[in-house]
């Protein structure tokens, strides 16, 4: 237990440096679209509703978010329904199949899934059509696809949690009162299962409506991520760019705020927390197979778009054609890409930044929740609700935000006043310090999370123990409470660090330079070029697959059941 005095003193260190890393981000992006030229004003905010091709970016990309939430939640909730409901052979490997959209980003999955559904794609080939394109002439349905699919385990991994939480003595008490099936569902099931999933699917519209690579990929540029990413390289001292950013991230709090104080104020209300665990139902051989089948169906769909990106690097330019699959293979893509110039470079960037965003949310998150689950203070909520911001702020918003901050140390008064620091302070000369810190600041609320959960499992005593000996409360911590919960802090880590490996808005948005691309940056760099540049792309996304499937399975073996919880809002 923290004494009140070292509890006050984290709690104002850490709301002080997320204020400055996070909030003060987020403040430069509003004020550029509301303070222009000395005054406050909402003249730009309107005009971006005024502006045609503004208005009609925001109508597209809610409608994007909007079909990818729904055809996610299509997959997900009647898995997670019947995980929960039925006992059959093969349920944890299912559950697990479920969840490999997550090894690779959706914007990579863009190079197979053109390959299957183009209109010179594998589908048409097979069926011996005609040159449909499925993904639509504006590649808008192909981005929904790949947005549904990528997204759906988040979905998935809330509502199963918010099935598994609900009280068996509610069904119990309906069936008595002469309930069906049906009715319960309606009426007991579906109502305490709805907080967990507008949770989930805040999150993935949230995740949706902002998301850049998949757009940028497919080739689809009338949505406002992508207007946000063009007016960023063209950007000048227009306040418009920053009203268009400000109009997202009002769009995606409001989405956060009503998913999570709204509805999320409502979760497992009417559940004991004492209750026994639901009783599944057992199924013999047909009743297994009925279940399995669309496990299996969602599985084989999700797997798609990986499935193209392995088959893309393994083709010889020109083989996949109006075929079925290529009709020449090689494995020389993957040395090449290896091999390639920008490739290495970009891991080792990839890895460095990485690793110091790693290190940061060690000492950040630990502290957090230490504060949040051992301190008795009454603004420890504020803390935490700090620490959770950046799952309803946009990566690029984020970005948007530290270059007007780099903008403002570089050039402004300070940087004049402090030369030598300008050159790291600059992203336009070296974006380390900004991506490292925006890796960390987007996978936060893994670490938060995954130490909430390790310290609520551990008895506080032990701790007060330490403390009756003499021990300080540092003492106690490094002697006693991180050994306990270092295979949850080891989870937070490898998630953090996985997905900053791969985070695609921050690495597309402020690497500008060659020297410092990360890997997902140089994939898509590879993916403009002419002749070979798809296939080393499609390459390095594999090597990406492999490395992220490795460390999901390190996180699913340490936490087990409990790793949804890194996925809730």
């Amino acid at each position: 237990m923290l004494t009140n005095r070292t509890a006050w003193l984290l709690l104002i260190v850490l709301s002080a440096l997320l204020g400055v890393l996070l909030l003060w981000p987020l403040l430069s992006v509003v004020s550029g679209g509301f303070y222009v030229e000395g005054r406050w004003t909402l003249t730009y905010v309107k005009d971006v509703f005024r502006n045609p091709i503004y208005a009609e970016g925001l109508v597209n990309s809610l409608g994007l978010a909007l079909g990818a939430t729904v055809g996610a939640a299509l997959l997900a909730v009647p898995l997670a329904w019947l995980s929960y409901r039925y006992s059959f052979k093969g349920q944890k490997a299912l559950n697990a199949l479920l969840l490999v959209p997550l090894v690779l980003p959706p914007f990579v999955g863009a190079i197979g899934l053109t390959q299957f559904l183009g209109p010179y794609g594998a589908l048409n080939a097979l069926m011996g059509w005609g040159p449909i394109d499925w993904l639509g002439e504006s590649r808008v349905f192909g981005v929904i696809i790949l947005q549904a699919l990528a997204f759906y385990p988040i979905l998935y991994l809330n509502v199963a949690a918010a099935f598994a939480n609900i009280d068996p003595a509610m069904h119990e008490a309906a069936h008595n009162l002469g309930a069906n099936g049906w009715q319960t569902f309606r009426r007991i099931t579906l109502p305490l299962v709805t907080p967990g999933l507008f949770a989930g699917g805040t999150l993935v519209f949230i995740a949706c409506f902002t998301e850049l690579g998949t757009p940028l990929m497919m080739g689809y540029t009338r949505c406002v991520a992508v207007q946000i990413y063009d007016e960023f390289k063209e950007m000048s001292g227009s306040p418009f760019p920053y009203a268009l950013v400000t109009v997202v991230l009002c769009f995606s709090v409001a989405m956060y705020a009503v998913g999570h104080f709204i509805f999320g104020g409502r979760a497992y209300a009417l559940q004991s927390k004492a209750a026994p665990l639901y009783q599944q139902k057992k199924v013999g051989p047909l009743g297994n197979l009925l279940i399995v089948l669309p496990f299996l169906g969602v599985v084989i769909l999700a797997l798609l778009p990986h499935a193209g990106v392995v088959l893309t690097s393994l083709s010889v330019p020109g083989s996949w054609y109006k075929t079925v699959l290529p009709e020449a293979w090689t494995l020389s893509h993957y040395s090449e890409a290896l091999g390639h110039d920008m490739t290495l470079n970009a891991i080792k960037n990839s890895l460095l930044f990485s690793s110091m965003a790693v290190l940061f949310n060690m000492v950040v998150g630990v502290g957090v929740a230490w504060v949040v689950v051992r301190s008795r203070l009454r603004l420890k909520g504020v803390l935490d609700a700090l620490a959770m911001i950046p799952l309803a702020v946009p990566g690029l918003v984020m970005a948007f935000g530290f270059v007007s901050v780099s903008g403002f140390l570089a050039t402004g008064p300070w940087g004049k006043a402090h030369p030598q620091w300008a050159a790291l302070l600059d992203i336009r000369v070296n974006p380390t310090l900004f991506l490292v810190v925006a890796y960390a600041i987007r996978r936060l609320p893994y670490m938060v999370r995954a130490a909430v959960a390790g310290l609520q499992q551990t008895s506080v005593t032990l701790e007060e123990a330490a403390l009756n000996l003499g021990a300080s409360p540092f003492c106690a911590l490094r002697r006693v409470t991180l050994p306990l919960i270092a295979a949850n802090i080891i989870a937070g880590a490898l998630m953090v660090f996985s997905f900053s490996m791969l985070e695609v808005s921050d690495s597309v948005m402020l690497a500008q330079k060659v020297e410092y691309y990360p890997i997902t940056k140089t994939i898509f760099e590879l993916f403009q070029l002419m002749g070979i540049g798809r296939f080393l792309a499609a390459a390095l996304g594999v090597w990406a697959m492999v490395f992220l499937s490795v460390t999901l399975l390190g996180c699913s073996l340490l936490l087990g059941k409990k790793m949804g919880a890194l996925f809730k809002a």
